[in-house]
């Protein structure tokens, strides 16, 4: 706890007299001061109580006996009844901490702080100068710090002491500034839920496909500031501050701020079908958001993690292994190692730079995910593989978005494998263009290409141009030397409550086998298409969904294996891949700080054999080669070795901490595969799964593989 405290200690810079922590309309008053003009009554506030302290703090007599010149550095309160409280206090002697505490407790009771007319609390932090100076010589050693030249020959400790002044002196309350920063709103389907109403009304020139939002960019449709405080459990203690309602750290200046959290995802449960005991999730990390001037935001978070899930999830992890010793690529997450014996230990970091050098310009760079799509899934690009280091840009001007996505990921297969034994890179550039055309309809236009590293090839530059073609870029840099997809998006706005939207995918489109009515196996095609009812049946909070999607086999995969659209042997779009149709119905009810989700999967999904007398390719993934197919024609979704999919969940929980998205929470998964046949990659299951957490919710989890 000592280290905790001297961090926030070097982090607020507690030299000089500061206020911190909350913005108060007027200062604590001592009587002594109560018939100053109120723009007096601060500066009353620090002479009447360094004149108290001058006046009966006693310098022990080891510490006059050894000559000693130094500080004493403290944080202290005052309470909303008036009474001072310390906090911290730092000094070379314990018997001067010891002085610091008695001659505070020994301050009489005051007129408390007060906002909006009510009391409240304001904390403070100061020092205080051994030997003692009395209030009259602390403004004179101030006026010569500051009058004071520096030449050739000054001492460097005095330089840098009085930069630490300086830095100091520029510290103001904290004021929120993440609520109006460039900086991304953490994706979680369950958090965007809560303004996701508010960017849809009719006549909004919002943009809503492109996510991560910018806090920035949803400010002028929802207070991020209103909902914290209507939220605010307005705690008196320091530390009931810090886990209801604050950051652990906050600072904030003319020129700079940052926040630090902790991250939590602690979660036991049980699967009814493991044979092991418990599943759990044991993950530790720091959360870091800044701002540097006006146009300049960044972000960091790493996690070190253990992890035991439920066996259905541990298989489809093992599934998805690297080459290598390490036995899972842990979903949505990254490379596990072996964590005991049925375990495994995943570490994860992301971060990224957010640059704004004008208005209607956003770079970000960085290591994460992106998502594009107004539904639970999206068939353009998703937010279920692992971080990928991307490069985007987000152009905004009249009624048109556009976003541009480059990403370097990595194909993790043993047969793909470097000399080296390095992963192979592999390449994807994204654009997609969002119009509003009216105020209830939106339009949005996709194009991605997939290429690789191998043979040295590079990142190519023909991709880089932010606003080419790029199926016309793909067809001229050579046969087979990209993967490109092209999308079509929509969204009505049917009212103020009711949204329709979906996604039309093309990877590959044969309209004369269309209509020839043969289902060629080159109708490489998906769509979406849902709907979602906000404050459903005059509910506030609650928000209904319904979605469709289906992908025809083949789609997303190539036949130069490298090229399909993936990245550590995960789809860079649906969860599922291909050759799958699925109904998803979802309800997500919010109030106050309690939420609740329910989600109902209903799918028909269609695998390959593999098993040894059956090897072609049924589309049954993205990662096969089309030259294994078993036919040019007759091809239709659920081929190979169909398998019906059900799968619940319903969660419940507690925001613990709105502004770190802190939640205690349990849920309940049911799932049912029932494949045809059962091989090595299919086995029929029925599982229930239940878990009971503590999480900071940063990131979607996606349980319904």
């Amino acid at each position: 706890m000592k280290h905790i405290f001297s961090l926030i200690f070097i982090l607020f810079s507690f030299f000089g007299f500061s206020q911190t922590e909350i913005n108060y309309q007027k200062p604590p008053v001592f009587k002594e001061c109560a018939d100053q003009p109120f723009e007096g009554l601060k500066e009353c506030f620090r002479y009447q109580l360094h004149s108290f302290i001058f006046e009966n703090f006693k310098i022990p007599d080891n510490v006059t006996s050894e000559n000693y010149k130094g500080e004493v550095k403290l944080l202290f309160e005052v309470d909303k009844d008036g009474a001072f409280q310390i906090i911290f206090v730092d000094a070379a002697y314990e018997e001067l901490k010891t002085e610091t505490q008695r001659v505070f407790d020994a301050l009489p009771k005051i007129t408390p702080a007060s906002y909006d007319g009510k009391p409240t609390y304001v904390q403070y932090s100061t020092k205080i100068n051994i030997p003692l100076l009395s209030p009259k010589e602390m403004d004179l050693e101030d006026e010569k710090s500051e009058k004071k030249t520096k030449t050739k020959d000054e001492d460097l400790n005095a330089v840098v002491s009085n930069e630490i002044d300086s830095i100091n002196n520029s510290l103001k309350s904290y004021d929120k500034l993440e609520y109006s920063s460039q900086l991304n709103i953490p994706f979680t389907h369950t958090y965007y839920a809560r303004f996701d109403a508010n960017m849809n009304a009719i006549g909004t020139n919002a943009h809503t496909a492109a996510k991560p939002f910018l806090y920035d960019d949803v400010a002028p449709y929802y207070d991020f500031k209103a909902e914290k405080e209507g939220l605010s459990k307005n705690a008196e203690s320091w530390l009931g501050r810090k886990l209801w309602d604050e950051h652990l750290v906050q600072v904030q200046s003319k020129d700079y701020w940052f926040t630090i959290d902790p991250i939590l995802d602690l979660q036991v449960g049980k699967d009814s079908e493991a044979e092991f005991s418990s599943t759990f999730n044991n993950t530790r990390g720091v959360f870091i958001q800044a701002g540097i001037g006006k146009k300049f935001n960044f972000t960091t978070s790493f996690y070190e993690s253990q992890g035991r899930f439920a066996q259905y999830f541990n298989e489809y992890a093992e599934s998805l292994k690297a080459f290598g010793p390490d036995p899972a690529i842990i979903p949505g997450r990254g490379i596990g190692k072996r964590f005991k014996d049925d375990a495994y230990d995943y570490p994860v970091a992301e971060a990224y730079l957010s640059y704004t050098p004008a208005k209607f310009l956003n770079v970000q760079f960085g290591h994460g995910k992106n998502f594009i799509g107004d539904g639970y899934r999206s068939l353009f690009q998703s937010d279920v593989a692992s971080p990928s280091t991307f490069l985007k840009t987000n152009l905004k001007f009249w009624k048109i978005k556009y976003t541009s996505t480059w990403m370097w990921n990595k194909d993790v297969r043993d047969q793909v494998v470097l000399p080296d034994g390095s992963f192979l890179t592999k390449y994807v550039a994204n654009h997609y263009l969002s119009w509003n055309v009216s105020k209830r309809l939106n339009l949005g236009f996709f194009e991605s290409v997939v290429w690789s590293n191998q043979n040295d090839r590079g990142f190519d530059a023909s991709y880089l141009n932010p606003i080419i073609f790029l199926r016309a870029a793909e067809f001229n840099s050579g046969q087979d030397a990209g993967n490109a997809i092209l999308g079509l998006s929509a969204k009505y706005k049917w009212n103020n409550k009711v949204n329709i939207y979906g996604q039309f995918l093309v990877d590959e489109f044969s309209i004369s086998d269309v209509t020839g009515g043969d289902k060629s196996w080159k109708n490489k095609f998906g769509f979406q298409l849902g709907a979602k009812y906000f404050n459903a049946f005059g509910v506030d909070g609650l928000l209904l969904q319904a979605e469709y999607n289906q992908v025809r086999p083949y789609t997303y995969s190539h036949n130069t294996v490298v090229l399909n659209y993936a990245h550590n042997n995960q789809p860079l779009a649906h969860l599922w891949g291909n050759n799958f149709r699925e109904l998803v119905l979802i309800g997500r009810y919010n109030y106050k700080r309690w939420f609740a989700d329910a989600k109902l999967i209903f799918g028909e999904r269609g695998f390959d054999f593999r098993d040894g007398t059956d090897n072609f390719y049924y589309g049954g993934s993205i990662f096969g080669n089309e030259n294994d197919r078993p036919s040019d024609t007759g091809i239709e979704i659920g081929q190979g070795n169909n398998t019906s999919v059900f799968h619940g969940e319903l969660m419940a929980g507690y925001v613990i901490n709105p502004v770190s998205n802190l939640k205690v929470f349990a849920n309940i998964n049911y799932r049912n595969f029932d494949p045809t046949v059962q091989t090595t990659i299919t086995n029929r299951t029925n599982t229930t799964w239940i878990n009971f957490g503590i999480r900071t919710d940063l990131f979607n989890w996606y349980n319904d593989f």
